[in-house]
C-alpha cells in the first residue's frame, strides 16, 4: 500500500494548547545562532533562548530537571538546570563531541567522538571522564534502552552499531545496518531502529540477541527517531518530511510534511504530540501522533537540531 502524504494543518495557538501535554518544555539547540530555544509545548510559545557557544546540536535531557548540551566547534559539554537555565558544569574534551544520551539509573553521561571512534562516559553529576569505550569510525548518535541496559551508538563510516552493556561498559555487539547511519533510538519494546542516511532506510534490531529484524524504506536521508502510538517516526532531511513505521507490521504507514531539514524529534510526556526541529526553517513542527496532522509550528533560533532527546515531561 502506497504512504499516505499529509501536508500542514494549521490550528491558533489557543487550540494548541489542548492538544500538548500540559508543562512539557523543550530545549531545542540553535546550531547557527548558538542558543538553546526554550519552548512551553502547552502553551506552544517560545519562553527564552539561552547563549550556548560552539554551536551547540547534541541533547540530552534528565527527567530530574537538568539537561545537557554538546558544542562540537568548542568541544564543550555544559549541564543545565531546567528551572533556572543556569550552567551547573562544564567539560572541554579533546575531540568531535557529537551526539549524548544519559543512562539516569547509573548516573552516567554518553558522548560519542566523532573523529577518535569512542564514547566518553562521564559522571552526570560531575562531568568528570569516568571511562572511554571504543567504536567504529564516526560514532554519531547514542541511545539508552528502555530498562537502562544497553547503549546503542551509531557508527557512521563503519556501517555499524555497536551495542555496550551499561552495568559493565564491556561490548555486546557490532551489528551491521544500512549505509552511514547516523540517529538511533529504542522503541519502547526495546527494539533499536537506526536511520541510515547513505541507505534512506531504517534498520530494526534486536539490540540485546545482536539479530537483525528487518530493513524499512523511509525518505531521503533519515536523521532521527521517536516513538508514540504505536509507530516509529523518522525525519527525512532531504524530503522535509517524517516517515511513519507501523510497529506491529514494521510497514511505512505515512509521510508527514513538516518544515525545511528536519532533523531532531522527541515525544511529549502524553505519547500524544511528536515535536520536530526543522534546521532550515527555524521551526519546531508539532504533529498528532493519533491523526498525523501537524497541529502548529513554533518559532526558535537559527538553525533548530535538537539532535537527542529534548523534552522534559512533566506526566
Amino acid at each position: 500500500m502506497r504512504p499516505i502524504r499529509h501536508a500542514y494543518s494549521w490550528v491558533l495557538p489557543a487550540l494548541v494548547a489542548t492538544s500538548v501535554a500540559a508543562g512539557d518544555i523543550a530545549f531545542v539547540t540553535n546550531q547557527n545562532s548558538e542558543e538553546v530555544s526554550v519552548i512551553d509545548l502547552g502553551a506552544g510559545a517560545e519562553l527564552a533562548r539561552i547563549k550556548v557557544p560552539g554551536k551547540p546540536a547534541g541533547v540530552a535531557v534528565d527527567p530530574a530537571g537538568s539537561f545537557y548540551t554538546v558544542s562540537p566547534d568548542s568541544a564543550v559539554v555544559r549541564k543545565f538546570d531546567a528551572g533556572s537555565r543556569a550552567v551547573l558544569d562544564e567539560v572541554s574534551l579533546d575531540g568531535g563531541p557529537t551526539g549524548i544520551a544519559l543512562a539516569t539509573d547509573a548516573g552516567l553521561v554518553f558522548v560519542s567522538d566523532w573523529y577518535n571512534a569512542r564514547i566518553w562516559v562521564l559522571d552526570a553529576a560531575t562531568l568528570d571522564i569516568a571511562q572511554e569505550l571504543t567504536t567504529g569510525a564516526a560514532p554519531a548518535g547514542l541511545a539508552v534502552s528502555p530498562d537502562g541496559a544497553l547503549l546503542a551508538t551509531a557508527d557512521r563510516d563503519a556501517d555499524q552499531v555497536s551495542v555496550f552493556d551499561i552495568t559493565t561498559l564491556a561490548l555486546r555487539h557490532r551489528l551491521p545496518v544500512g549505509v552511514r547511519p547516523f540517529g538511533l533510538g529504542f522503541a519502547p519494546d526495546g527494539r533499536l531502529f537506526v536511520g541510515n542516511v547513505g541507505s534512506d532506510d531504517v534498520t530494526v534490531l534486536d539490540a540485546a540477541a545482536g539479530e537483525t529484524l528487518a530493513t524499512v524504506p523511509v525518505g531521503a536521508r533519515p536523521y532521527g527517531v521517536a516513538f508514540a502510538q504505536g509507530r516509529a517516526f523518522v525525519t527525512n532531511q532531504y524530503a522535509d518530511s517524517v516517515s511513519v513505521i507501523d510497529l506491529a507490521t514494521l510497514t511505512p504507514e505515512a509521510v508527514i510534511d513538516v518544515g525545511e531539514y528536519p532533523e531532531g524529534i522527541d515525544i511529549t510526556g502524553d505519547s500524544q504530540t511528536v515535536v520536530v526541529a526543522n534546521w532550515f526553517s527555524n521551526t519546531v513542527s508539532l504533529i498528532d501522533a493519533q491523526t498525523l496532522a501537524v497541529t502548529s509550528e513554533i518559532g526558535t533560533g537559527d538553525g533548530p537540531r535538537a539532535f537527542g532527546t529534548f523534552i522534559l515531561r512533566r506526566n
